[in-house]
């Protein structure tokens, strides 16, 4: 038997990735975003429309698409109640404030790019450097569509099978975002600030 619900929202278990994408000044912002999917070479984002990052995009196409390991999940939480736009949009949730320095407010380091001007995450164990080829509207409003052509894609040694171009499934595990909680490929990590079901995360998890 299923019953009918209403939920808020419909992240059933997306990566989380930290974009980066070069402000109007030449600085760079640094976002975390929880819908993206690969097609090919082509990663698929959803992004907020007032936000720093969609704006960014539509002026200027660069940007890499970092993925956090598990255990980074708490400098990706960091980041979730900051903006890179002063002043801070409305559609923006309470308690989100402005702050220019991402990388710094995350315990972050950017690390040059090669093909494109905004940085990578060093500390992220897969960095794709990509250009956005198409920014649209999506259809519910709100939200605009970007499909990112990757050019160059960055690994941890450690998560490359030996010899070849391929990551080791059973080396990495990306960080998931499955209903505003974060998971790796096992227990529960922590949750979201925007969590509506907040519970206590186990001390060994926390621990290790």
């Amino acid at each position: 038997m299923h019953v009918a619900i209403n939920p808020s929202i419909l992240y059933f278990g997306t990566p989380v990735v930290l974009l980066t994408t070069e402000n109007a000044d030449g600085s760079a912002n640094l976002a975390p975003i929880s819908s993206a999917w690969a097609l090919g070479q082509v990663v698929v984002l959803g992004l907020g429309a007032e936000g720093q990052s969609a704006r960014n995009l539509a002026e200027r196409a660069g940007l890499v698409i970092n993925l956090p390991a598990p255990h980074q999940w708490e400098a990706v939480e960091r980041l979730a109640p900051l903006t890179g736009r002063d002043p801070v949009p409305a559609s923006k949730p309470a308690g989100c404030r402005f702050e220019p320095d991402k990388f710094g407010a995350a315990g972050l380091r950017a690390e040059p790019s090669d093909t494109v001007r905004p940085p990578r995450v060093a500390e992220c164990p897969i960095q794709l450097e990509a250009r956005a080829e198409r920014v649209g509207e999506a259809v519910s409003g709100g939200f605009v569509i970007v499909e990112a052509a990757v050019g160059k894609v960055h690994a941890d040694p450690r998560l490359v099978v030996p010899g070849t171009d391929h990551v080791d499934p059973a080396a990495w595990s990306p960080l998931i975002y499955n209903f505003r909680h974060y998971f790796g490929l096992g227990t529960e990590l922590g949750h979201s600030y925007r969590s509506q079901t907040p519970r206590e995360v186990p001390r060994e998890v926390l621990a290790g």
